[in-house]
């Protein structure tokens, strides 16, 4: 299967801790990214959590596809308070895989995090499913950069 890796850097005005359980809870997902609707059966057993996630797609601004897609999230705080990391899969209809990783260091001004996707795809969709999860990735830091800011 073709594959790509995804990787953005950002910055995020709060301690490794709170971006950790912000990202660790599956409900915190909507809205940040774009397509993510709704979650929904959410399975927990210890650190790792399965769930199901609502995608909305529109295309030609009129017609609408629902994507259903699997989702397993793995939290280990396990270097908290200075590091941490949160991983899983993500398993869409036509065979699409995505692994993610988002790496959360203490940095002086708050938290650097390293958001990171391999996309396994058939032939033919990875570059529009890389173009997707790059804007995706992109509009997750800025909304979560938004959500997590420090009053001035």
């Amino acid at each position: 299967m073709p594959s790509a890796e995804l990787q953005h850097t950002f910055h995020i005005a709060a301690p490794p801790e709170e971006v950790f359980a912000h990202l660790a809870e599956p409900s915190h997902y909507i809205g940040l990214s774009p397509l993510l609707v709704a979650v929904r059966d959410v399975r927990r057993d210890g650190g790792t959590v399965r769930y199901t996630a609502v995608e909305r797609f529109r295309f030609l601004g009129l017609l609408r596809h629902d994507n259903i897609i699997g989702v397993t999230l793995v939290a280990a705080p396990d270097g908290l308070p200075e590091s941490a990391e949160i991983s899983g899969e993500v398993r869409s209809p036509g065979r699409v895989r995505m692994g993610y990783r988002f790496t959360i260091d203490r940095h002086d001004s708050g938290s650097v995090v390293i958001d990171t996707l391999n996309l396994r795809t058939p032939p033919g969709l990875l570059r529009f499913a890389a173009t997707q999860a790059g804007a995706v990735q992109r509009a997750r830091a800025r909304v979560l950069t938004e959500r997590l800011a420090r009053p001035a």
